[in-house]
């Protein structure tokens, strides 16, 4: 009696008109699990049905071994587009079946390729000598549809890849360690009060360490002195960019930085200090809950202000009727349905930020059930790698840095303070930290953040949005803030 072996497909990505890609996955075969070593089978790379049915022919009878994990891509270019690896452009509006493959077989770094049939784009050449994804060298052959088994091919003489060695090594670090290595790349300047650099200053706040907060309160001088602005040509990014005046508040108790607070916060009042429909800057975005959110709910606790903590909860509201769909997803905005990566990451951590300092009372109730909706929303939707899309409800969308940071950092506080089930979410959280910290290279460069993304009109704008592979300060200071949140107390049991 033979019993069935449990096969699991996936999506690499999407063709230049939306088709997906897909890879099949045999026992021990998702990214860095297990001992055996791993093989990645490819076809149909020029579009080709016998190389991608001799594929499956050889996935069917590979998948059982019992010294290798087989993966396979049996049709690796349906639409038969040009490939050139390494490919070159922004991924992924252009060369896109080449950037998805190169960026996947990197990221995913098997020990060996195996191309079946024709290679087009040179990818078993340009595997044996570029680093993909910049992860490392994989060795690679093309073998003929005529060939024998492959298991003739594949002798036990297959030796662990250097870019599964850099893998395993990315996976062995801790919180700890990657937040070191982020914070000596990211939160070293602050020319605007926006929020990407504010983050990353955040998170090296969170992380301590020597001179850490005469550095920061360095680089904010020129705004607390009145030499600069921080609301100069405002718009979203300034609202939650006082955050670090938030902070800094926090930590030193000076009010200086408190009245910084409130000159972002009080952009929710009218002149008479009635309460606005909503935050401004919105631009209908969903992305508003982070930028207006947060700040209210820092000034109410810092001023004792109840009016802050109404707002708060207003321009919530406001945001969740205007970018809320039906299954609990965000919209990024009405212009589309398309549910944007970071427009869900946006209102995690918008949330995540805010909870904690809700007054107890029906509207803090309120928004920690819309918290708990989205979170249950969200994972729904993490992939098989622990990572979230560029759009999260398309599988073959690319798996996108950023987003996965932000909702990891907002389910892991949401564990750490009872907001949200352990065993539940726990899981989540350590294939989130796990996809994450494998993406960050030892020079802090990472793989796959999304570029400044304003509301876009169709679903396919989301995906040719740039994927940036490389130094990115967004991406890095959304790393350093889940980094340094594993690190909190009572959060060891979250992640190794």
């Amino acid at each position: 009696m033979f019993l069935a072996v449990a096969i699991l497909t996936a999506a690499v990505g999407l063709t230049g008109s939306g088709k997906r890609i897909d890879v099949l996955h045999g026992p021990d075969s998702l990214p860095h699990e297990g001992l055996k070593r791993k093989v990645l089978l490819i076809g149909g790379l020029d579009g080709s049905d016998a190389s991608a049915k001799f594929v499956r022919q050889q996935f069917d009878k590979l998948k059982s071994s019992d010294r290798l994990a087989i993966s396979a891509i049996p049709m690796g270019n349906p639409e038969k587009s040009s490939l050139q690896f390494p490919p070159t452009g922004d991924a992924y509006a252009k060369g896109t079946e080449s950037h998805y493959l190169w960026r996947f077989i990197g990221t995913f770094a098997p020990d060996i390729v195996i191309v079946a049939g024709e290679d087009p784009g040179g990818l078993a050449k340009a595997l044996s000598r570029a680093a993909a994804a910049d992860v490392g060298i994989i060795p690679a052959q093309v073998v003929e549809l005529k060939a024998g088994p492959l298991k003739d091919a594949l002798t036990p003489t297959i030796v662990t890849s250097q870019a599964r060695q850099q893998m395993l090594r990315r996976l062995d670090r801790t919180p700890s360690g990657i937040a070191k290595l982020l914070a000596t790349v990211y939160g070293h300047e602050f020319k605007e009060a926006v929020y990407i650099p504010a983050m990353a200053l955040i998170g090296r706040l969170r992380l301590g360490g020597v001179d850490v907060l005469e550095d920061v309160e360095s680089l904010v001088s020129p705004f607390l002195s009145g030499e600069r602005n921080s609301m100069e040509k405002a718009n979203s990014s300034h609202l939650s960019g006082h955050l670090i005046f938030a902070e800094l508040a926090e930590r030193t108790n000076n009010k200086k930085y408190v009245d910084l607070v409130r000159t972002a916060a009080d952009t929710g009042f009218e002149w008479d200090g009635s309460l606005r429909s909503s935050m401004p800057f919105h631009n209908e975005m969903s992305d508003s809950v982070f930028m207006g959110t947060p700040i209210l709910v820092k000034a109410g606790k810092l001023t004792g202000e109840a009016r802050y903590f109404q707002m708060a909860m207003r321009h919530t509201r406001f945001m969740r009727k205007l970018c809320l769909r039906a299954d609990g997803l965000y919209r990024h905005s009405p212009l589309d349905e398309a549910a944007w990566g970071r427009g869900n990451g946006f209102p995690a951590l918008g949330l995540a930020l805010s909870l904690p300092d809700m007054p107890k009372g029906a509207d803090r109730a309120e928004m920690l059930e819309a918290f708990r909706q989205h979170m249950a929303a969200l994972l729904k939707h993490q992939d098989e790698t622990g990572m979230w899309r560029q759009v999260i409800d398309v599988p073959g969308a690319y798996r996108e840095f950023s987003a996965t940071a932000m909702i990891g950092f907002a389910m892991a506080k949401g564990v750490r303070l009872g907001w949200l089930d352990a065993a539940t979410y726990r899981p989540a959280v350590m294939r989130a930290w796990a996809a994450v910290k494998t993406r960050i290279s030892s020079n802090g460069q990472l793989i796959d953040v999304c570029t400044n993304t304003g509301k876009q009109k169709s679903l396919k704008e989301y995906f040719d949005r740039t994927a940036v592979m490389g130094i990115d300060a967004r991406g890095g200071a959304m790393a350093l803030l889940f980094a340094t949140e594993l690190m909190e107390p009572g959060a060891g049991r979250l992640s190794p």
